[in-house]
């Protein structure tokens, strides 16, 4: 062992001295090993050509959808009062050369078509929310329970009932048949095939022996379910309970089954009786009575078996279906809420008020006449942004909507407006058709020159509280709309990298999208809040985790004392 560690002792100094006596070589092979081992460390944790995917989470928010155009800012204009709906003018408030603030009531056109309307959607509002009230109380948990309890417990009474006729009907088809008669020792059901005439001797066999095939199938089956019946009460669970009804329902079916072939059978024996004019034998005729009976009884008792697993079943049904049913209630009621408020919005309509604040310039409506698309006109010396509109766009748009408004020659500057006026015929150029909107400005700067030119961005719906995703998340193929999403989330990614590598492609999920803005869509199936999806898949991506040191640290440590 020493001589190892001399020899180990001696062959490092030697390598000492070597490394002193050849600096310059020493230093070049000690660069080549870090280079070699970081080129290999590289190798080995490179992902290049792995796909990295960059992700995102669902979550909620607000999003706004907008549509922008580009204008110009006029002043001293003349703009055009008009309604949205035509009727009998009731009220004008104004001639011309009058002042007005904004919003002051200028016309009135006749509503009472309208407010009917509203008294009625309220009617059926208040009609439909007493009807969902009494819809929860029938169909609470405690009531479809009582109910369903109830259906066993009147199930097992049914099937006692039937077990009150079923032993007396067994017993009359037996002593009908099985017995023998007193005067030839036969049994009943052999005697009456010795009453036909001799030409009915091969047909009556069928009928004779198709009864006792029958009878024999169903006393077998009676039995056995006697004895089941003898073991059940009314406190046993439904699933016991439930099987005695049925197995009860399908041995009285072949108890009826009997019944009608003793029926056909002594029907065939009389009608051979009669052949020769002889009168029917009077235990015929009183079998008959009793077979009529059974038939009833039996007839009787299937009915009341199927009714009850009819009932079961529809309030297992009930149960089962109770949350779509209040889900479907709860949309009905929604939408006549919301056909209620349609209404109330459209009645503002009927009454035309001013945009601004201005003179009115002219006035043609007239109490009694039909109100026109034109009412008046009304001059203001506020400042209006005229926006060129395509037809797409246009029709997305509505009077009163909130509008944002920008500047080209003012930067940082941002105003509010409202749609106060959209064409109602297009313009059309070189196969375009295009639209005038007017942007009524809230408020007055004094920056703001006429011929300035503005882009605006029309708010056409806002939600709260929705679930978003950005918007180049979500793909199209076809009319189907999905996201990119994997099983088991994604780590967070290593640092320094844009993603995170994964070998597993991910699922493509089926949405349902909303409204949409410049960067996020709105979800409204398919997702959840805190579902992580892919928003950027990266291909051919070189990222390593390789540790590199600089050549000039290492030349600087280099000296005699290495």
């Amino acid at each position: 062992m020493k001589n190892f560690f001399k020899k180990t002792v001696n062959f490092a100094v030697k390598i000492k001295s070597y490394a002193l006596a050849h600096k310059i070589i020493s230093i070049i092979v000690l660069i080549l090993l870090i280079f070699i081992g970081s080129w290999a460390y590289g190798k080995m944790t490179s992902t290049t050509g792995e796909t990295q995917y960059i992700t995102t989470t669902v979550k909620k928010g607000t999003i706004i959808s907008s549509v922008t155009a580009s204008g110009q800012v006029e002043s001293s204009n003349q703009v055009d009062l008009k309604a949205d709906v035509s009727g009998t003018i009731t009220y004008v408030n104004v001639k011309p050369g009058d002042k007005v603030e904004k919003g002051k009531l200028l016309f009135v056109i006749d509503s009472k078509d309208a407010q009917k309307s509203i008294r009625d959607a309220e009617i059926s509002l208040e009609s439909a929310k007493i009807s969902f009230e009494k819809f929860k109380i029938e169909n609470s948990s405690d009531n479809l329970n009582n109910d369903l309890v109830k259906a066993y417990d009147d199930g097992f009474n049914t099937v006692s009932n039937v077990f009150l006729d079923l032993p007396n009907v067994m017993t009359g088809l037996y002593d009908m048949f099985f017995k023998s008669n007193t005067t030839t020792w036969q049994w009943y059901v052999d005697w009456y095939e010795g009453q036909v005439k001799t030409e009915d001797k091969d047909e009556v066999k069928i009928f004779k022996q198709a009864f006792i095939d029958s009878y024999n199938k169903a006393k077998t089956a009676y039995d056995i379910n006697l004895n089941n019946y003898k073991t059940v009460t009314r406190t046993s669970d439904n699933a016991t309970i439930e099987t005695l009804i049925s197995q009860t329902y399908e041995d009285v079916k072949l108890i009826s089954n009997a019944v009608k072939n003793a029926n056909n059978y002594l029907d065939f024996v009389n009608s051979s009786i009669q052949k020769d004019n002889l009168d029917t034998p009077a235990i015929l005729t009183t079998d008959k009575t009793l077979l009529n009976s059974y038939t009833t009884k039996t007839n009787t008792h299937l009915t009341n078996l199927f009714s009850s697993t009819t009932s079961i079943k529809n309030y297992k049904d009930t149960l089962l279906n109770t949350d779509l049913d209040t889900q479907s209630e709860q949309l009905s009621l929604k939408q006549k809420e919301n056909s209620l408020q349609d209404l109330k919005d459209k009645l503002a309509d009927y009454y035309v008020r001013a945009p601004f604040s201005g003179t009115i310039a002219s006035v043609t409506a007239k109490v009694g006449e039909t109100s026109s698309s034109t009412m008046g006109s009304i001059i203001t010396n506020q400042k209006i942004a005229t926006l060129s509109m395509n037809e797409v766009d246009v029709a997305k748009i509505k009077l009163g909507q909130k509008t944002t408004i920008t500047f080209d020659a003012i930067e940082d500057l941002s105003m509010t407006g409202i749609v106060s006026e959209i064409d109602a015929i297009g313009t059309v150029s070189q196969g375009v058709v295009s639209y005038s909107v007017k942007i009524t400005f809230d408020t007055e700067n004094d920056s703001v020159k006429p011929g300035m030119s503005v882009s605006a961005s029309i708010i056409t719906d806002s939600k709260t509280d929705a679930l978003i995703v950005p918007s180049n998340a979500v793909k199209s193929k076809n009319t189907t709309k999905y996201v990119l999403m994997f099983s088991t989330p994604l780590s967070t990614p290593a640092t320094g990298s844009q993603g995170t590598p994964s070998k597993i492609a991910p699922n493509q999920v089926t949405v349902e999208t909303g409204i949409s803005d410049d960067t996020n869509t709105e979800i409204i199936s398919g997702l959840k809040e805190g579902d992580q999806i892919v928003s950027r898949t990266i291909t051919s991506t070189s990222s390593t985790s390789t540790k590199t040191t600089s050549t000039k640290s290492i030349l600087g440590g280099g000296g005699p004392g290495m």
